[in-house]
């Protein structure tokens, strides 16, 4: 027999953590996330961003954007496998930061490299393949980050909003190319970011049969 179930009344023993406990993990969640902007802010103000800084800004904020995104679908695996149903109250909070390296990452390209010259973006949309891909992520991650809230969960209904959310599965492939056709040289980063998300979406389809199963 399954010892978990043979002693009625365990379950509902075990103690919840308290709302400072709760408090905590979310403060060390949030310091977590915005640990990497801190640290490109302090590199910058130290003159240690390189021969180009504005390009490895730009570049750094949306790396962490893409981290992040991995971060939030490797949640769901951590929690089953770990048996902490908890761990998915941080996917929100993930996907949240997430979006907004992006936006920052978008924010300066556009308003630090390009002076805000929207015809020249355009046309950089329009010929330059990686940036294509990338405004495509970008533009599929918005309604994510508008419907993050409980309630637009009621609003739309959990089946309709999880569909919609469904659209991470593109994005983060999209962001991954976006980061390959970028770097010149080097690409053993986005290579890795792209079997992580392979590794993920892999747990995924076995989780759904074995389930079904």
């Amino acid at each position: 027999m399954d010892q978990s179930v043979s002693a009625p009344g365990v379950a509902s023993r075990r103690k919840r953590p308290s709302k400072l406990q709760d408090n905590l993990v979310y403060g060390l969640v949030w310091l977590a996330c915005f640990a990497p902007l801190v640290w490109l802010a302090w590199k910058g103000f130290n003159g240690d961003l390189g021969a180009n800084p504005i390009e490895k800004l730009i570049r750094q904020l949306g790396v962490w954007g893409l981290r992040l995104l991995l971060v939030g679908l490797a949640i769901t695996p951590a929690a089953r496998i770990l048996k902490a149903p908890r761990l998915l109250r941080f996917r929100r909070t993930v996907g949240l930061f997430a979006f907004s390296y992006i936006v920052l990452h978008l924010f300066s390209y556009v308003g630090v490299d390009l002076f805000f010259d929207f015809g020249q973006l355009w046309k950089d949309i329009l010929k330059r393949p990686f940036i294509t891909l990338g405004m495509g992520a970008f533009v599929l991650l918005i309604p994510l980050a508008v419907t993050s809230t409980n309630g637009w969960v009621v609003r739309m209904g959990r089946a309709a909003w999880q569909r919609l959310h469904w659209l991470i599965y593109l994005i983060v492939p999209l962001g991954v190319t976006h980061y390959y056709l970028l770097v010149k040289a080097d690409h053993r980063p986005p290579v890795i970011y792209a079997a992580l998300f392979v590794v993920l979406m892999g747990w995924r389809v076995w989780d759904r049969l074995a389930r079904r199963a």
